[in-house]
């Protein structure tokens, strides 16, 4: 089952400069494997080594936040997408 991982330009370096990757998985945990077999350090960014995403990164599966979900146990079927959005710090001054 492919998954379609969506790569902000940030990261895209870490993921060998794709923009999207085809990754396999059927939960968001299974897909953050998959990423950590092909592109270590790009996955050393979203999760920690526990496997639980870093609290800087925002994951939606579908345009679905995963912490609304099941989180990193979300399920994913082929041909879903699964965003990376990396959080911006700041506010109003």
């Amino acid at each position: 089952m492919a998954v379609t991982v969506l790569v902000p330009t940030a990261l895209r370096k870490l993921a060998g400069g794709h923009e999207r990757l085809e990754m396999e998985g059927s939960t968001v945990a299974a897909v953050m494997e998959s990423i950590r077999a092909a592109h270590p350090d790009l996955a050393a960014q979203l999760v920690d080594e526990k496997g639980k995403v870093r609290r800087f990164v925002n994951l939606f599966a579908n345009d679905e936040d995963i912490r609304f979900l099941d989180d990193v146990n979300t399920a994913l079927s082929d041909g879903d997408e699964l965003s990376i959005v990396p959080a911006i710090a700041g506010g109003l001054g």
